[in-house]
């Protein structure tokens, strides 16, 4: 699906149609009250306080009474109808915002993480409002319809200048919305800006304060700051513009509509319950009118966050995948032929179902392209990248998903408890004593009086760098993919638990179904590998047994004894 500004827009419109059809109607009707109500009060008038006729005095308060109950209810109900259709398509789009970001399959929006968080909120909560838009210019239309007919009833001429009048009013107050538009866009951008910068700068904090940079960083922000501040000053300079356009042209409409009514009636050409109608409505018709040029800027407003969401919604993916389910289990579990990305260079690699595979990259930037095209991240790559016997290109996502798991350096821990992230939404538990024994986290877990229920903070924030590595690697473990990849999992512990953990590792992923490429420099877990690949300069250079590598091969020497 093409995704653009109009098609988002449209489509929320479609999908609310019938809430919103609820809504427009009963607001409809609350405006057409509301312009019968001068009408009523001119009929008042004419038939009871002219007349004196206590019979028809009562008939006209009984219209009074019904006429301010039915526009009452009618508001509050259409409102309530609206509003509704409001904050379900705010919540639809966030969700369509959060899946296409998460999605594994990756995007190429090129937008930072806070401009994506901005979109998600503030452009999905402000693009909705369209439906507010919608359903308020047709109750305004409504109300000029009912107004000029009633004007048409009164005076053919007044109502036909009203008629006349009205539209061209519109059109001038119209004419602002893509300056409008186009300003509340570069603000929404701006802001997106500044906040991203400001996610950037929170997140680096400590590393800014330790190279002596924080002065630097503030004024970068202070700047961004300024730049969203002209721009949401352009944007509400724009907008007061077109309220003041919208209010003095209602006046001068009104004054012209009084003015040519009161000298009808100087003339006897109307009655003065007449006159008080056409005053009345003329007055009212102010209000229509304000509410199709505040339609016009909750559009225009509405019409830049779609934009913003179509271009997430819209972004291509970060990889190609199929649609195919199956693999072929005699076949290695993971395979990489004549593989070129970035540093790589025509990279063959293999993994047997049973296998530990060791890594030794020379240059880490070697390690990082290889984590990279393993993870399926890599858009554009030379060779093969075969699980199973067949190409991912041609697999299933979530089959994908399933078969391979890149435990990365970074450990990402959420808030909750450390049995919630061990266990990563997965029922496994019988097997959780075990992996956290295996990646040398007994203690981590024995520290605390609660145990497994102690709870972590966002990011894992109240434990130590080696700590938040080892539970990432327990949770790895647990989940028991066939093809388990991890970089570096034992830099930040001391060398007794890396031992430990070499030795859980090789025990729990040592088994025939399962294939395990370890990506690392250290000696203790290079040695509980079955083998050991070296590469240089994006090459395979050496392949072998640790203990006859770090005999045999300098550079590998060099690079793993410690």
């Amino acid at each position: 699906m093409e995704f653009t500004p109009g098609s988002v827009m449209r489509r929320s419109v479609r999908r609310h149609r019938r809430r919103l059809a609820g809504g427009v109607v009963l607001l409809s009707l609350h405006q057409a009250t509301e312009a019968a109500v001068p009408v009523v009060i001119g009929i008042f008038v004419d038939q009871a306080v002219s007349t004196g006729r206590l019979e028809s005095l009562l008939w006209c308060v009984l219209m009074l009474f019904a006429l301010f109950a039915v526009l009452s209810n009618a508001w509050k109900a259409g409102a309530r109808q609206v509003m509704r259709a409001i904050e379900y398509e705010t919540h639809q789009l966030r969700l369509e915002i959060a899946r296409r970001v998460l999605d594994p399959r990756g995007h190429r929006t090129g937008l930072r993480s806070g401009e994506l968080l901005l979109i998600a909120t503030s452009d999905a909560e402000k693009a909705s409002l369209v439906l507010r838009a919608v359903a308020l210019g047709f109750a305004g239309s409504t109300a000029l319809a009912v107004s000029s007919v009633a004007l048409l009833l009164v005076d053919v001429p007044l109502g036909i200048g009203v008629m006349i009048g009205v539209p061209l009013l519109v059109l001038g107050i119209q004419a602002l919305s893509p300056l409008l538009t186009r300003r509340t866009s570069s603000q929404q951008e701006a802001v997106a800006n500044t906040t991203a910068l400001a996610t950037d700068l929170v997140g680096g904090l400590r590393t800014l304060r330790g190279i002596g940079a924080q002065h630097n960083a503030a004024e970068r922000y202070r700047r961004s700051s300024q730049e969203t501040l002209k721009a949401t000053l352009r944007a509400a300079s724009t907008n007061g513009l077109q309220d003041g356009v919208t209010t003095a042209l209602s006046g001068l409409l009104l004054a012209a509509v009084a003015g040519i009514a009161g000298w009808f009636a100087l003339d006897g050409r109307i009655s003065i319950g007449e006159l008080i109608t056409v005053v009345g409505l003329a007055q009212f018709v102010a209000e229509p009118v304000g509410l199709l040029g505040f339609s016009g800027q909750v559009f225009a407003m509405s019409r830049a966050s779609a934009g913003r969401l179509a271009s997430v919604l819209g972004s291509p993916w970060g990889i190609a995948t199929g649609i195919s389910t199956t693999v072929d289990p005699s076949k290695p579990l993971l395979a990489l032929e004549g593989v070129g990305y970035k540093t790589l260079s025509s990279l063959d690699l293999s993994l047997q179902p049973g296998e530990l595979v060791g890594v030794l990259c020379y240059d880490p930037r070697d390690a990082d392209a290889l984590l990279t095209v393993v993870a399926g991240r890599a858009a554009e790559h030379s060779g093969r990248v075969l699980v199973g016997g067949a190409e991912v290109e041609e697999l299933d996502i979530d089959l994908v998903r399933r078969s391979v798991l890149v435990e990365q350096h970074d450990t990402d821990l959420f808030e909750g408890t450390l049995r919630s992230n061990l266990l990563a939404g997965s029922g496994n538990t019988a097997r959780l004593d075990r992996v956290v024994a295996a990646a040398a986290a007994t203690d981590v877990v024995e520290a605390h009086a609660d145990g497994l229920d102690h709870p972590l903070a966002d990011r894992g924030r109240t434990l130590s760098g080696g700590q938040r590595q080892r539970l990432g690697l327990a949770r790895a473990l647990l989940a028991e993919p066939p093809v388990l990849v991890l970089h570096d999992p034992s830099t930040a512990v001391d060398a007794v638990t890396e031992e430990l953990l070499a030795e859980g590792l090789a025990e729990v992923r040592g088994v025939a179904t399962l294939a395990t490429l370890v990506l690392t420099s250290s000696p203790a877990l290079l040695g509980k590998m079955h083998r050991v690949l070296v590469v240089s300069d994006g090459v395979l250079v050496a392949e072998g047994r640790h203990a006859e590598l770090a005999e045999t091969d300098s550079a590998y020497q060099e690079a793993v004894l410690r």
